[in-house]
């Protein structure tokens, strides 16, 4: 009888107070590549842990690695967001450092950080040069750790993974942040992995994965649970939504009727010219979206509309009816601005608790430095109720699931009832159901008027109301719109 390739016995685990695994036995045969999904929360990502040996369980965890294979006999968990640090050995990095460190090299280059890797595992360089193609990654060598978006930093992830080619590689979330091409084409890499003789676990709840995989199981109370694949229908059901809260049913206080405009915007870092002569308007109240490849500038892009990025001086640039560089601060701009993007998320207070996270939003904070008056406290309270986390109120952020989290911060960017939402992928992560319902509640906020901008890759996970879209195609505008048209899938 053969002998498993992961065989787990008696495995219990919690996490706060809350039972994970109880008593969990399982097995992966060779030749099995497995999918594990379900909600946010379930537990996928600390059984992963476990079997990496990342998180102590109680119980058995045995793999049986080929003594025969050349690849490493290793298992490598690839976390869903990538942890990195400065050149001092520091990871306690702040939202904007990413645009102001261009001045000083504060993090590793991407070849640097691949070249030490490689050392570090006795890997051929000439190895890499494939994946970093066939991820469009290749273009990012001189690129600090810190400059890159969410979706360069998983690439970043997937191509060390890839290029180590470990006995069992376990990734969380391998397509977040990623567009569909590099979708596509990670799907191929994973098949030549596993053709190669790896084995995969991935925890996601996608539908377009690689042709090896041929299991899929489920966590539901603590056991993993064999199903035959996950649903590939779009139309998850639908949640009741609260009535919203009486002070954001009034229209935002605009303070001009012409929130951004850009006239022939360029910014380049040293020869790389990330955006190109970038004329582009947004009038209150409207609700556009933001597409394009992983790479196209639309991180970039944002930054100048937040405050952030230090070229927008050097630019005609033009927010809530100021142009940039006429006296305003940063946290002036701020003030009209509600945002969650990845990298936020990143680098949000995780010892908050939920009810401070929310109310930070009032001061643009990343935590809660000062008593608030009764009338705020009431509304944080509201809607506290109307995002359904009252018994999570006194929790900190950080033991909240990934759905909870997004809903709390999607509390604090609306919580002051900003001119202009600004949500950059905020759905990365979630399970159907959950992007549903969030983009349910963006449908409803917006309802009184206020300004969005939204960044999503694909149709079926986008909110109803958008009215308009630019698409970005190396640093240049492809596509600019006022009717916005729906198609499949957009890049």
């Amino acid at each position: 009888m053969f002998k498993p390739f992961v065989h787990i016995q008696n495995l219990n685990l919690s996490y706060h107070n809350k039972v994970v695994l109880k008593d969990l036995y399982w097995e992966m045969q060779v030749g099995e590549n497995l999918v594990i999904g379900g909600e946010s929360g379930n537990g996928k990502t600390s059984l992963a842990k476990a079997i990496a040996g990342l998180t102590p369980a109680q119980g058995s965890i045995e793999i049986d690695f080929d003594a025969l294979s050349n690849l490493p006999k290793q298992v490598l968990y690839v976390e869903s967001w990538y942890q990195f640090k400065n050149l001092e050995g520091v990871a306690n990095f702040y939202y904007q450092q990413r645009y102001t460190s261009q001045q000083a090299k504060e993090t590793l280059t991407v070849h640097a950080e691949l070249l030490a890797y490689g050392k570090e595992n006795k890997l051929h360089f000439d190895k890499v040069e494939p994946i970093l193609e066939a991820l469009g990654f290749a273009t990012f060598a001189s690129s600090q750790l810190i400059e890159l978006s969410s979706g360069e930093h998983k690439k970043l992830q997937l191509v060390k993974a890839l290029w180590l080619q470990p006995q069992l590689l376990i990734i969380d979330q391998p397509y977040t942040g990623l567009d569909v091409a590099s979708r596509q084409n990670l799907n191929v890499l994973l098949d030549q992995l596993a053709e190669a003789g790896a084995q995969l676990i991935l925890i996601s709840n996608d539908t377009k994965l690689p042709n090896c995989i041929n299991r899929f199981a489920t966590l539901q109370d603590g056991q993993l649970v064999q199903v035959d694949a996950f649903e590939t229908s779009n139309s998850a059901p639908t949640k009741y939504l609260r009535n919203i809260p009486d002070f954001l049913k009034e229209s935002p206080v605009y303070s001009s009727s012409d929130i951004v405009k850009m006239v022939n915007v360029n910014i380049s870092y040293g020869d790389k010219q990330v955006l190109k002569n970038i004329n582009w308007e947004v009038k209150a109240g409207e609700k556009w979206l933001l597409q394009g490849h992983n790479g196209s500038g639309k991180s970039t892009l944002l930054s100048l509309v937040n405050g952030d990025h230090p070229q927008s001086y050097a630019n005609e640039l033009y927010l809530f009816g100021n142009r940039r560089g006429s006296g305003e601060s940063i946290w002036d701009i701020k003030q009209h601005i509600g945002l969650i993007s990845p990298e936020f998320h990143w680098y949000f207070d995780a010892t908050a608790t939920v009810f401070a996270s929310i109310a930070s939003g009032f001061y643009d904070s990343v935590g809660l430095f000062q008593q608030l008056p009764y009338s705020k406290t009431c509304q944080v309270d509201e809607l506290i109720e109307y995002f359904g986390l009252t018994a999570s109120r006194n929790e900190l952020f950080s033991t909240l699931p990934l759905g909870k989290q997004r809903l709390v911060l999607l509390a604090r960017t609306i919580i002051k009832n900003p001119e202009l939402l600004i949500l950059d992928e905020p759905c990365q992560g979630l399970d159907q159901q959950q992007t549903q319902h969030f983009n349910q509640l963006v449908d409803a906020l917006c309802a009184n008027g206020m300004t969005l901008i939204y960044v999503g890759h694909f149709e079926s996970q986008l909110p109803n109301c958008l009215t308009h879209k630019l698409l970005l195609n190396k640093g240049e505008v492809v596509k600019n719109t006022k009717t916005y048209e729906t198609q499949k899938e957009l890049a």
